[in-house]
């Protein structure tokens, strides 16, 4: 059997590649030459150059979206890292109803981006209706921040799940020997079940760091971009630009948008795997 596997395993991956080649690399290699046409279709185009990407920097919109989309990933990752973990430590101790726990927190993050940030919108404006206080159309402080609570709200359950199965995989052994050497239950956080739990910091950490950079979905349904594009995240910045301006040359230079902003996340991501894997431990 394993020999058949080894001499045919071409055939089994051939669909895959060819799913990768046809949904990724080709619509990727069209993006990066279309990012240096000026057109209204795929079909007519007209090349420019780098003068789109010129353009697109010099966007003072784009350089908005960009440092709230910064600001707004940087918050939103620790809150959720930090909430994850905190409850993964609480429901991984011997007490009841810990599963039924494990679902409820789970169950947001089953719910799809845009029907959450129509839910969440209709919640955030009545209560700051009864508080008298502007909409989250009308105040880009509680646009942003009500983003931050939504995408905490949806994401915390999910990371929950990767630290459980992470401190369910520490050893015993090592929370016995660290007992026994009269370690405080602190101590035996940070000594003990951090360094062990780092594969799973590393991935929680990657997921919510590219999750709030592409966040779209959310945005796009909660605020809009709204008041004047002070709550427009660089997802939405994007598809505005490619969409809602008028032109042919929008539709390059959103595209040219696009592209930064691929380059951007890869290059932070990378960043991140490489700081946080290093800080690994084998068991």
């Amino acid at each position: 059997m394993e020999k058949a596997i080894r001499k045919y395993w071409p055939v089994f991956l051939l669909p895959t590649v060819c799913a990768f080649i046809i949904g990724f690399v080709i619509p990727f290699c069209q993006g990066l030459y279309l990012s240096l046409c000026k057109f209204q279709t795929v079909n007519k185009t007209t090349f420019v150059g780098l003068s789109n990407y010129s353009k697109a920097i010099a966007d003072t919109l784009f350089q908005e979206s960009f440092w709230l989309t910064v600001r707004f990933t940087l918050i939103s990752t620790l809150l959720i890292n930090v909430f994850a973990l905190t409850v993964a430590l609480l429901l991984t101790r011997k007490i009841r109803g810990t599963n039924l726990f494990r679902t409820v927190f789970f169950m947001p993050n089953l719910i799809g981006g845009i029907v959450l940030g129509y839910i969440w919108q209709i919640l955030f404006n009545c209560v700051l209706s009864l508080l008298g206080k502007p909409l989250l159309t009308l105040n880009a402080t509680y646009g942003f921040w009500g983003l931050i609570i939504l995408m905490c709200w949806q994401q915390i359950g999910y990371m929950m799940i990767i630290y459980i199965a992470g401190l369910q995989a520490i050893p015993n052994d090592y929370i016995e020997a660290a007992t026994i050497d009269g370690a405080s239950p602190w101590q035996t956080l940070w000594k003990v079940k951090l360094p062990n739990l780092m594969p799973s910091i590393t991935i929680c950490l990657f997921l919510s760091l590219t999750n709030g950079f592409k966040l779209f979905d959310q945005n796009l349904a909660l605020t809009g971009g709204e008041p004047a594009h002070a709550s427009e995240l660089i997802a939405l910045n994007i598809y505005q630009t490619f969409y809602f301006r008028s032109g042919a040359q929008w539709k390059g230079i959103g595209q040219a948008k696009a592209v930064l902003f691929c380059i951007i996340v890869v290059a932070i991501s990378l960043i991140q795997l490489k700081a946080t894997r290093s800080k690994e431990v084998q068991q």
